[in-house]
């Protein structure tokens, strides 16, 4: 079937990390020392090519990133991972000083390294060994609302866009590369776009002092507003000032090198909350359970799993309460990744001691009962679940699994349309929906699911292609013209984003 083909095709696609190397290789040459430092305010800009870079095409360009970099191995598409980071952020910039309308996206990379970057058009690149370091969840919330507030003050517009060399050639290699993408060609598309550069091109961008106070100041404005505790910002550039120390010599602190945290900058800090009054902020269990299945998730195998299950271990005995718990689920998690079913149990059972209840604990029992061939005990126990976290999106698609598993199609469809009005955003849902839809012969409908996928996650040539898929096979004169509308008013948007790409491309 076409449809499959399509899917194999973005399943198998070369990753970002080997397709650009040409690309990454011209910013790897460029020294930070070549490059101007971000200035406090915007520019004066004067040929296109160096113009300011409109919020319009700043979402282009990261919308163009964010379609590649779903590809990237090292991308989490895990929901639980996705929906926790994603309604930490929105959450923090609701609290926004003055207000904004800018709107945040925040997702994980399975990556050791304490990190985090943001890209154009409000995309939050946050590495799980930085969630994984984290002490509190206003540690981490400090340094997502950091990244916030460079967003906000379109810090990274402005570095892309100042007069130097360095970065006419980043942003003429970005539009070249986006205009690539958008023509539907090619395998070098988007090199830039890998996460294992977003940290390079931070770095290239080079903050100034100034640029990094105001995201400071807007961050913990944020954070205070939205409930989280400002003083964890300190803790955690601390934690971060002390592991570049400790790791001096051996490349330092990810985060520190494209973040420098000079002593003025944490004394500014603290001198702001010194009056301030103290906020107690609960962490959420989710934070602990995300955490726990983060520091499994990002150990290959080896010595770094070795590690990781013994950090486990450890917070078994010494934690209390939802910690010691998230503790235990770490382990049931990490022994379920293994196929150790029996093990994965016991160590699910002693997280769900005392009663203790939550959305993550009750997907991996699911899991359990699907790995020992249970599926009616599954659907029972997932249906139960879903009850009882109505807005948890990792059950949510559990149980659609689950359905599709009992021989459900019809019935699964019918749930999937339910959750797309629930989370029109949430493009995973229309794929799912189309499998299910070929699955049921609707191949009609299949290609439409499809092409809003892929026209939510930013491949616009691929979603006209199975708009004139659907076109062909229709034999409803009606569904016909609704996707002539559609299949016009892609090819417009596509030529409106080449449009504002060829203003940059020399």
């Amino acid at each position: 079937m076409m449809l499959i083909s399509a899917l194999q095709k973005n399943r198998h696609a070369i990753p970002l990390r080997c397709a650009c190397a040409g690309l990454a290789l011209s910013l790897s040459c460029m020294a930070p020392a070549q490059v101007a430092a971000q200035p406090a305010g915007i520019p004066s800009m004067g040929a296109a090519s160096s113009a300011e870079l409109s919020p319009a095409l700043e979402r282009t360009l990261g919308d163009a990133i964010m379609e590649q970099g779903r590809r990237d191995p090292t991308y989490i598409s895990d929901p639980d991972v996705n929906q926790y980071l994603t309604s930490l952020g929105r959450k923090l910039v609701a609290n926004a000083p003055g207000g904004t309308s800018q709107q945040i996206t925040v997702f994980g990379v399975r990556d050791p390294q304490i990190n985090a970057f943001a890209l154009p058009g409000g995309y939050i690149g946050v590495h799980s060994g930085l969630l994984v370091a984290a002490g509190s969840e206003s540690e981490l919330a400090g340094v997502v609302a950091h990244e916030i507030g460079h967003v906000l003050q379109r810090h990274i517009a402005r570095g892309m866009t100042q007069q130097s060399q360095s970065n006419h050639v980043l942003i003429a290699s970005l539009a070249a590369a986006l205009l690539a993408a958008l023509s539907g060609s090619g395998d070098l598309a988007m090199g830039v776009a890998a996460f294992g550069q977003a940290a390079a091109v931070d770095q290239q961008l080079g903050f100034s002092r100034q640029a990094e106070q105001e995201a400071d100041r807007v961050g913990l404005a944020m954070m205070s507003k939205a409930g989280f505790d400002p003083q964890g910002m300190v803790r955690m550039f601390q934690r971060l000032g002390n592991a570049s120390r400790l790791n001096e010599g051996r490349g330092g602190s990810v985060y520190t090198s494209t973040h420098p945290l000079s002593i003025q900058r944490l004394s500014d800090i603290e001198n702001r909350l010194a009056e301030a009054p103290r906020v107690r902020h609960q962490d959420s269990d989710t934070f602990w359970y995300v955490r726990a299945k983060l520091r499994v998730m990002q150990a290959e195998g080896g010595l770094a799993q070795g590690s990781a299950i013994d950090a486990l271990r450890m917070e078994t005995q010494g934690q209390s309460g939802v910690q010691q718990a998230a503790a235990w689920y770490g382990l049931a998690y990490a022994a379920w990744r293994k196929r150790d079913i029996e093990g994965a149990d016991q160590a699910l059972r002693k997280a769900q001691a005392g009663g203790r209840e939550a959305p993550e604990l009750a997907s991996l029992a699911v899991e359990i009962a699907l790995a020992r061939g249970n599926i009616q005990e599954a659907l029972s126990m997932v249906n139960a679940a879903w009850r009882k976290w109505p807005s948890s999106q990792g059950l949510a698609l559990k149980r659609a699994e689950v359905m599709q598993k009992a021989g459900g199609d019809k019935d699964m469809v019918d749930f999937l349309n339910t959750l797309i009005r629930k989370w029109p955003d949430m493009a995973t849902l229309y794929k799912l929906r189309a499998q299910a839809q070929e699955r049921l012969n609707m191949q009609v409908e299949a290609r439409r699911s499809m092409a809003q996928y892929y026209e939510m996650t930013g491949a616009l040539p691929t979603a006209v292609e199975q708009l004139r898929q659907a076109r062909d096979m229709s034999k409803d004169f009606y569904v016909k013209s609704e996707l002539d509308v559609q299949i016009r008013n892609l090819k417009q948007r596509l030529e409106d984003d080449r449009a504002l790409l060829e203003r940059f491309k020399s």
